[in-house]
């Protein structure tokens, strides 16, 4: 295979789509001779800031010395940032050997995300990671990484996502994401809402579990000067630094320096030193991600309501501007009402685009709904066509926001870097 063939091959994996199950992704791993079990790993679940939190956690194992896996969806322009090695991206051999090794075993028809899965697993094992930290694709029992036996299992929240798969109830969606509890595993959570707190002590009790929860054993102390101060079990933290924007980070920080401390007495512990650098050095793109100044352009993935709300509070009260241009793209199985609710009264100009994803919701289905919200809303079909008019439009003082999908902020940081950078999307690979 070449890295073009190989990519030819994964693009025909979509059709598949999302499809819950393990036993696919078992039978291709015992065919591997089970790589995922050839070092310990962290699993992370949660309807929002899991991609965050999982970053964050790498970075300080990283910086403590750990050679670190790490693990992650979606990518936003290429796949191979989905699986990085101390914050650096499988380079293009390696992610062929990986492919053709995985293809070889193939017997049965597999998704696009299991067999990337299995691909990260595997790199995992001949690079001799240290340690891996998983971010669960969609829910966590049936998810294809939750074939591992985690050392530490993360939820960082719960809320109504997904039905069609997860369940219409908050207990439903958390027993699913509490799928990811084993067996005398520990697991630690920022979830807040009665239902969900109950299902996951419940879940915890039946598998002789650990339950840790943010503002019980664990918590944060934000400081005025942007700093915040963590107390958890035994590790105590001052002054630290989240390099991520939003107030909502401080919350992910915290579940990130739970994890490095809870995972501690199994050998992987990290010095003062570890934790501020990790920290200092994350990076995580496509939230609150600033690509620009004057006019400001910010992309940030808000692909539910939940995001979408964090979103709102992020530009209320984080970021200073005259006018407001939101460029608006969703997929047609999201909540995109509840997520035009809370973020088209803020703009002064609302643009609306259509991701180029098989799953993306046409302009013309949510016309309606953002006439209902704003009196000024235009139609800019093609995302690139949306950015540089807006961009054209927008005054120095002005906030331009890219919104409503992670597909649509790949599309737009690729277009953006090409503009600006012809070798921008070239990035330091994994050795």
């Amino acid at each position: 295979m070449t890295y073009h063939s190989t990519l030819e091959y994964l693009s025909g994996l979509n059709k598949i789509g999302i499809r819950f199950g393990l036993d696919p992704i078992r039978l291709l791993l015992e065919r591997l001779h089970n790589p995922q079990k050839g070092y310990p790993a962290v699993l992370i679940a949660g309807t929002n800031g899991k991609g965050s939190v999982a970053a964050m956690t790498a970075a300080i194992l990283s910086a403590g010395g750990l050679r670190t896996g790490l693990y992650t969806s979606p990518d936003l322009i290429d796949f191979r940032e989905r699986i990085r090695i101390n914050d650096r991206m499988i380079c293009h051999d390696e992610a062929v050997r990986c492919a053709e090794a995985v293809k070889e075993k193939v017997r049965e028809e597999i998704s696009y995300f299991e067999f990337l899965t299995a691909m990260a697993f595997l790199h995992f094992q001949r690079q001799r990671v240290d340690i891996a930290v998983l971010e669960i694709g969609m829910g966590g029992r049936l998810d294809a990484t939750n074939v591992v036996n985690p050392l530490l299992s993360v939820i960082t929240n719960v809320s109504l996502e997904h039905r069609e798969y997860l369940g219409n109830t908050l207990e439903k969606i958390a027993r699913e994401k509490g799928g990811i509890i084993h067996k005398r595993g520990t697991c630690l959570t920022a979830a807040t809402q009665k239902p969900v707190i109950e299902t996951l002590k419940a879940l915890c009790r039946d598998r002789g579990a650990n339950l840790y929860r943010l503002g019980k054993e664990i918590h944060i102390r934000s400081h005025g000067d942007g700093t915040f101060s963590y107390r958890g079990i035994a590790a105590r933290h001052a002054r630290l630094v989240c390099p991520l924007a939003g107030k909502h980070q401080l919350r992910n920080a915290a579940l990130a320096l739970g994890a490095v401390e809870l995972i501690r007495d199994n050998g992987f512990g990290v010095d003062e030193g570890a934790v501020v650098e990790g920290l200092r050095k994350t990076r995580w793109e496509g939230r609150l991600e600033l690509l620009q100044r004057n006019p400001m352009l910010l992309a940030d993935g808000a692909h539910n309501p939940a995001g979408a709300a964090t979103l709102r509070r992020a530009l209320m009260n984080d970021f200073s501007y005259r006018r407001l241009w939101l460029i608006f793209g969703v997929l047609g199985d999201k909540d995109y009402r509840a997520m035009a609710l809370r973020l088209f009264p803020l703009a002064d100009e609302l643009i609306l685009t259509c991701p180029d994803n098989d799953r993306a919701l046409p302009t013309d289905i949510l016309l309606p709904t953002a006439k209902a919200f704003h009196r000024r809303v235009e139609v800019i079909e093609n995302p690139g066509d949306a950015l540089r008019r807006t961009l054209s439009r927008a005054g120095a003082e002005d906030l331009v926001c890219v919104a409503g999908s992670l597909y649509l902020v790949g599309e737009i940081k690729k277009l953006h870097q090409a503009g600006r950078r012809p070798d921008a999307t070239k990035a330091e690979c994994a050795q």
